[in-house]
């Protein structure tokens, strides 16, 4: 016999409902394009998104979640982004600021560790950000100080809690699964899932827009993590850089991987010189710029996209006179002038 109650029946479909609200509002925005920079939404009780200002500030996103006994935040950002954010967390809640997730290594999603630290919280990462961190990010923060105050005046922080594949949290009323999927924007990504909500936080694994740094993972590979992550069956999507949307933006990032790797590809067939590639760099950009699906994701970097695929299907080099300074390259892969 089926117990289930008109008014339980009424609630249920009132979520499902207020849900769906939700991942058409999102959508929308995304397509009208509108600015939310440096603005908290709710995207649903207790969860909330707040895009950075990246092109100013070179802040990436970030989300909290209210739990029963404290707060956990996705991404650590640069310092100076989580003193941004962390009095727009306090003006929500008095509840403890516990945890702090990388979702990956890179500067704008781990330099502000150490604040995160002075205010409470355990940073949180997957095992493989610490490993490219020590490998990586030491040098990088004498580079990214040389240029940013807030790197100077504070301090490269390892997060101390790690998971292999998995770690949950849960207070029997909310849940959050982070959880590593494989290799994508770098070696280490996680993802921050909510499977009651149907929220995914995505770090740089998936943007909204063209902020596709591809120097510190595998596109391939990306395109598979992708594949694995939409099995999730995820309704929001907040990213690591660009607007909150629907859960098309996967749909929509991995297209544009597997479209530009099919584009090289056509470009590597006969095993042409590198001069006849570089030649119709051009005409793949525009390509896929024209795409209604995916052409957001194009932009001024292009050009290294391409030599990253190049590599990954010939094992070669395509040897364009691009900037290999790290520190510069992924600041103007993410919209810094």
């Amino acid at each position: 016999m089926c117990d289930v109650t008109r008014r339980g029946f009424l609630a249920g479909g009132a979520a499902a409902l207020g849900l769906a609200a939700l991942e058409e509002e999102a959508l929308a925005r995304a397509r009208r394009g509108q600015p939310e920079v440096g603005r908290v939404e709710e995207v649903t009780a207790g969860v909330y998104f707040h895009e950075g200002d990246l092109k100013a500030k070179g802040h990436c996103n970030n989300g909290w979640i209210v739990f029963e006994d404290y707060v956990l935040v996705i991404d650590a950002n640069f310092p100076s982004g989580a003193l941004e954010v962390i009095p727009k967390i306090r003006a929500l809640t008095d509840r403890p600021i516990r945890f702090a997730f990388d979702t990956h290594h890179h500067g704008d999603h781990a330099y502000g560790n150490q604040v995160w630290v002075e205010h409470g919280a355990v940073p949180v990462a997957h095992t493989g950000v610490v490993e490219e961190m020590r490998r990586y990010e030491p040098g990088r923060w004498n580079e990214a100080a040389a240029g940013r105050e807030d790197v100077r005046a504070s301090r490269l922080k390892m997060p101390t809690l790690l998971f292999p594949k998995e770690l949950y949290f849960d207070d029997g009323k909310r849940r959050v699964e982070l959880v590593h999927l494989g290799v994508a924007h770098t070696h280490g990504d996680g993802w921050a899932w909510m499977p009651k909500e149907g929220i995914l936080f995505s770090g740089d694994a998936c943007v909204n827009g063209p902020y596709n740094f591809v120097g510190d993972g595998d596109v391939g590979k990306w395109i598979a993590t992708l594949a694995e992550v939409k099995k999730l069956g995820a309704k929001i999507v907040c990213p690591g850089h660009g607007p909150r949307d629907a859960a098309s933006l996967l749909d929509d990032q991995r297209a544009y991987f597997v479209a530009l790797r099919d584009q090289v590809g056509a470009l590597t067939r006969g095993n042409p010189p590198a001069e006849e590639v570089k030649r119709k760099i051009p005409e793949v950009k525009a390509a896929l710029a024209a795409s209604r699906q995916h052409g957001r994701f194009v932009g001024d970097f292009f050009t290294a996209q391409v030599e990253k695929v190049y590599a990954e299907l010939t094992g070669r080099k395509l040897g364009l006179a691009l900037r290999h300074d790290h520190a510069r390259h992924h600041a103007r892969q993410h919209g810094l002038a």
